[in-house]
């Protein structure tokens, strides 16, 4: 009685969207976590995994507007497998990249300072992003400026 019992209450937590708690030995249930809503680095981050893994599709998806249309003729007079090449070639060479945080312009736009390192240098652009629908895509970036590094990356520590 008390397995049938305790297999009911697993099957109704499920339902009401109850998970276990990490750990084998976890008993309790907690109630889900509800999702979070996507925010402007979400943007970023996947269009830097879709440019590393070459996946143009979810690079181009990562855009809009002006840039989005820019971005897509230069995949037509590219070619794809061409464009793809290009993604992944020049996201070869990055060693890291740091996300500041979003600065709010509107509730619907934001800003974001992204540096990249290089072996030997640091460049920053600032982006800007726009809310389509729930999802945040990149718009515009602005030219990319150096940055000054006191220790080039991969300087042995002693």
């Amino acid at each position: 009685m008390a397995v049938i019992a305790g297999a009911l209450v697993l099957v109704m937590g499920q339902k009401w969207g109850w998970k276990l708690p990490g750990g084998a030995a976890a008993i309790a249930l907690r109630p889900a976590e509800p999702p979070r809503p996507p925010e402007p680095r979400d943007a970023i981050y996947k269009m830097l995994d879709a440019a590393r893994s070459g996946d143009s599709a979810a690079y181009l998806a990562c855009f809009t507007g002006q840039m989005a249309a820019s971005l897509r003729q230069s995949q037509t007079e590219m070619g794809p497998a061409a464009f793809s090449k290009y993604l992944t070639d020049t996201n070869k060479v990055i060693k890291g990249v740091a996300l500041n945080e979003p600065a709010a312009i509107t509730d619907r736009e934001a800003r974001v300072r992204v540096e990249y390192v290089y072996q030997d240098r640091n460049e920053a652009q600032q982006m800007y992003l726009e809310k389509a629908g729930e999802q945040w895509r990149i718009a515009r970036v602005d030219a990319t400026e150096r940055v000054k590094t006191l220790v080039p990356y991969g300087t042995p520590v002693n």
